[in-house]
């Protein structure tokens, strides 16, 4: 069996209960390229953030005025979509497209992604002409300036509190029958980069039954690559998004609700699972930083 030290960057090979460190010029390589790189990409991610929070203050007397009434939101969805093409075309990223099934104007649907990247978010706004209400974490009010429109765009969520997740129903009814749809990342976390699909939570598909929603899958195959949480890694480039088939749900009840997770999740494994790219980003030989060293 082979692993990658973490903290010596040697190939470890456990084979016939003898250990031998492995010098490889392929890690070595990686690991100058690696910290060589990082103060451009540093200066790239300060970047997006300078983007994001210039933006905000510019857009913040527009966002307040549209989120002053519900009634506004579909002005105001427009202008997050346009908000989402700033920031991701600001970082010299492109999308691409490929939808299976096209969204009708005059339904709602819960629309549902793997979660692998920090601009998850605005690809999906950017995917959706369609006005979405997003549930998102409550943690995210923390943040400066960016927490304080969140908590009024959004509807949050304590995860850890039963008594949380039953107030966001009655909330969210309520913008159900204004036709907007919902978002929800149902694996309810960021993933650490090597595993391909965490287990889905439970919210999403309630609701979709509850409310007889379709279920929009869509799958990000590039944002571990290109820009994920560790501030190590990332470039410019294209965002692939592919919109599966749409899963149905008229007729079913809540004793399906396990069934229907169940075909969702499988439906996006399957998918990213049968991509290279993604499959070679979730198991990066060369990564120390996905093994942990027996030593």
């Amino acid at each position: 069996m082979k692993i990658l030290c973490k903290d010596c960057l040697h190939l470890l090979d456990y084979s016939k209960n003898k250990l031998k460190i492995v010098q490889t010029k392929e890690i070595t390589t990686f690991a100058f390229m690696k910290y060589l790189l990082f103060p451009f990409r540093l200066i790239w991610r300060i970047w997006f953030y300078l983007l994001m929070i210039i933006s905000v203050i510019a857009m913040s007397p527009f966002i307040l005025l549209l989120l002053s009434d519900e009634k506004y939101y579909g002005a105001f969805w427009k202008l997050m979509r346009a908000w989402s093409f700033f920031l991701i075309y600001g970082m010299g990223f492109r999308l691409r497209f490929d939808r299976e099934e096209e969204l009708d104007p005059e339904k709602s649907y819960v629309f549902i992604a793997n979660h692998a990247s920090l601009l998850d978010p605005w690809m999906m706004i950017a995917s959706s002409k369609n006005p979405i209400l997003f549930v998102g974490k409550k943690e995210l009010v923390k943040l400066p300036l960016f927490g304080f429109f969140y908590k009024k765009a959004v509807v949050m969520v304590d995860r850890k509190d039963p008594k949380s997740r039953k107030k966001v129903y009655a909330r969210i009814k309520k913008r159900l029958d204004e036709g907007l749809s919902i978002a929800i990342f149902p694996e309810g976390l960021v993933p650490t980069e090597n595993v391909v699909l965490a287990p889905f939570n439970n919210g999403a598909f309630s609701l979709s039954i509850q409310y007889q929603m379709p279920i929009v899958p869509q799958l990000y195959f590039d944002g571990k690559r290109l820009f994920s949480w560790d501030f190590f890694k990332g470039y410019p480039g294209v965002f692939r998004v592919k919109q599966g088939k749409f899963i149905e749900t008229n007729g079913l009840t809540m004793d399906n609700k396990d069934a229907l997770k169940e075909q969702a999740f499988d439906l996006l494994h399957n998918e990213l699972l049968n991509d290279k790219l993604y499959i070679k980003d979730t198991n990066r030989p060369n990564n120390a930083r996905e093994f942990k060293s027996p030593l």
